[in-house]
């Protein structure tokens, strides 16, 4: 697989391919970093499991390479605006000419058509006009920006690579290629799909925090501890909800009917109160062991040394670096993390090129058309 590098869902896509067991050969521009902010490359963490060949894609030799590169691979990811790629001779027409069975992953946030199409955006704007970042806020306040999991992530990338697998297995009996055109924008609205069915039946309301998982039901909600920790609170279930009450102790005063949006205010007040009356590290090992749905708000710092994720090998300790492991898992072909990210832009450039076949490589490196770090 090929990847043009880009800028956060691509390189996301990529690096999740390759921990699934891609192999993958990303082409940087010469002397980028592939962040829009200055980071350590040792912590680049997107750009994990895969050789960084630096290939100059305005000199004719760089992209011939880049060209005989996708013409060996079965998938290419590409995350330019509309049109840029056709400019630079890597369209899809240029690919799939040479390469008939290629996948090609095209990754943008409005999609390759529209109004919108050419336009710069980034998660936030995604997700406001899909009507997600609408929907996530509490009752009276501003909509809550999700970090940039929801679009970049999980309406983006995940998109992107459910597209990619679904197309190569497509190919294995058509014997052709085809584009996968992934947007932001598509990805999140169908991550919706759920909600705008709510909607449509008149069981979710446009007033941010009023419904039933958007902080609206106090027992769907988190709650401030007596040392200033949260909890996070869920039993949506009767039986669930009984053991929560039972263990607040609070039985005796908590609505039966906690699905009545009637007694919610009631409700809330209760667990507030009684959530302050210990710490954090209290009321983890008070609900430990029980089907509550109650958890501890941990931070990212905090998620290895959780007793669960730590049994489970959810994150680990890379070439120095904690980070989290690949998912999900295989019984007869389990992943693995392999290279940590390169140190520089073009630090595999050689060995890479010479793996993928090219040939003349010093001649290429001579050329400026690839460089090596």
């Amino acid at each position: 697989m090929v990847e043009l590098a880009g800028l956060g869902p691509g390189p996301f896509a990529a690096m999740l391919l390759a921990d699934l067991g891609a192999d993958v050969v990303r082409i940087d521009r010469p002397g980028t970093t592939g962040l829009p902010v200055p980071m350590p490359p040792e912590v680049d963490l997107l750009r994990r499991g895969r050789p960084s060949v630096a290939l100059d894609l305005k000199h004719p030799d760089g992209i011939a390479t880049a060209q005989a590169l996708i013409a060996r691979a079965d998938v290419l990811i590409e995350g330019f605006r509309p049109g840029v790629a056709e400019r630079l001779g890597l369209g899809p027409d240029e690919c799939l000419g040479s390469n008939p069975r290629l996948v090609y992953g095209r990754m943008t946030g409005w999609g390759q058509h529209g109004p919108l199409s050419q336009l710069a955006g980034h998660d936030i704007t995604y997700l406001a006009i899909t009507g997600a970042l609408s929907a996530i806020g509490r009752a009276g306040g501003p909509p809550q920006v999700p970090l940039n999991l929801v679009g970049d992530f999980g309406g983006g990338a995940l998109y992107l690579v459910a597209g990619v697998l679904a197309a190569l297995l497509e190919a294995r009996t058509s014997g052709a290629g085809q584009v996968v055109d992934a947007a932001i924008v598509d990805g999140t609205a169908h991550l919706s799909t759920m909600l705008t069915g709510l909607v449509s039946a008149g069981l979710w309301s446009d007033a941010r925090g009023t419904n039933l998982f958007d902080t609206g039901a106090p027992f769907y909600d988190v709650y401030e501890t007596a040392d200033g920790g949260w909890m996070a609170v869920g039993p949506l279930e009767k039986a669930f909800y009984a053991e929560l009450v039972d263990r607040l102790a609070i039985a005796d005063r908590a609505p039966a009917d906690h699905l009545d949006p009637r007694q919610w205010p009631q409700l809330r007040r209760l667990l507030a109160e009684a959530f302050r009356g210990r710490t954090r590290d209290d009321w983890t090992a008070l609900f430990e062991g029980t089907d509550a749905c109650v958890s501890p708000v941990l931070s990212y710092a905090e998620a290895p040394e959780h007793p669960h994720l730590a049994a489970r090998g959810t994150y680990v300790e890379h070439h120095g670096v904690v980070q989290p492991a690949p998912a999900p898992r295989f019984s007869r072909t389990p992943s693995a993390l392999s290279a940590p990210p390169p140190l520089r832009a073009g630090a595999d450039t050689r060995a890479a090129l010479e793996a993928w076949g090219i040939a003349d490589v010093d001649k290429l490196l001579a050329s400026g058309g690839a460089v090596q770090a």
